[in-house]
């Protein structure tokens, strides 16, 4: 059973007739994704891939209704299109771009609250339920129908470690990408609640790096709330304390969010910590 998206989940892309937009709009088509309809404010009444374009998010809500929404819109601006995503009533809200803005990013979550919408990201290559439906800009081949349920703060890494399940003919449930930035919409937590109810999920895989506490707290929340095998791998080992390694949070600050007591928080809580991507395959082989 797939969680948070379905083969059913009507999707709007804002930003369609981009370069980014449109590229990755036939992606998801070929992966099956029911794309309803694109908005790009000026560019109403034209087609990409075949989908109808609209100028705002209101007017194809009423020609087109849709569940979910992605912006390939530049972070600058990313706050204006999200939050007219939300007003229109888009319950959950896909935000690719990096660096929007802290406030900006704030007031996102601020209303998506307020809406009960979900928010994924920002600065995420966003979520995809296994042979049904991608919202996002990850590789199609890697994401096959399986039992494994997928967490993950890093894009590259997520796609290696899923590269290497679909090598080994394990394929997933769903993939969600939490995204990198500093203020996001969905955390390890949400997630873990959600693999812990879907009855697809046998095996949930946990990929985390340095900096903050999310890892920490998904760990003390595993160790009470979680009856299914966890297999984590973590990035970030040899960063320098203080010095920024690619996202925003990642970033050791005050003694805090260190790759040691990530490991050691993780492993108290019973979850199998991988020393390197490629062994996460053998640990969820055992765990299963």
């Amino acid at each position: 059973m797939a969680i948070y998206i379905n083969k059913k989940t009507r999707v709007l892309v804002q930003g369609i007739t981009g370069k980014q937009g449109s590229f990755h709009t036939g992606q998801m088509l070929d992966y099956g994704t029911h794309i309803v309809g694109g908005v790009s404010p000026g560019k109403g009444g034209q087609a990409v891939e075949g989908v109808p374009v609209f100028d705002t998010v209101f007017e194809a809500m009423e020609k087109e209704p849709a569940e979910a929404s992605i912006l390939f819109i530049p972070a600058p601006f990313a706050r204006d299109a999200a939050l007219e995503a939300l007003d229109a009533g888009i319950k959950l809200l896909v935000l690719i771009p990096e660096h929007i803005p802290l406030h900006d990013a704030m007031d996102i979550m601020a209303f998506a609250k307020h809406k009960g919408a979900v928010v994924v990201g920002p600065n995420t290559f966003g979520l995809v339920s296994s042979g049904y439906c991608k919202i996002g800009i990850m590789p199609n081949k890697y994401f096959i129908p399986g039992p494994v349920g997928v967490v993950s703060r890093s894009g590259t890494l997520c796609y290696e470690i899923v590269g290497h399940l679909t090598v080994n003919q394990t394929g997933t449930t769903t993939v969600v990408g939490l995204g990198g930035d500093r203020v996001v919409g969905l955390h390890f937590i949400d997630v873990l609640k959600q693999f812990e109810a879907d009855p697809e999920t046998r095996v949930i895989v946990l990929i985390g790096e340095i900096g903050g506490s999310a890892e920490e707290e998904a760990a003390d929340f595993i160790a009470g709330g979680i009856s299914k095998p966890v297999v984590a791998y973590l990035a970030g080992k040899s960063a320098p304390p203080g010095k920024r390694m690619g996202h925003a949070g990642a970033i050791i600050e005050r003694g805090k969010g260190t790759f040691d007591g990530k490991v050691k928080s993780l492993t108290t809580a019973g979850v199998k910590v991988a020393a390197l991507p490629g062994q996460v395959v053998r640990l969820i082989q055992e765990a299963m």
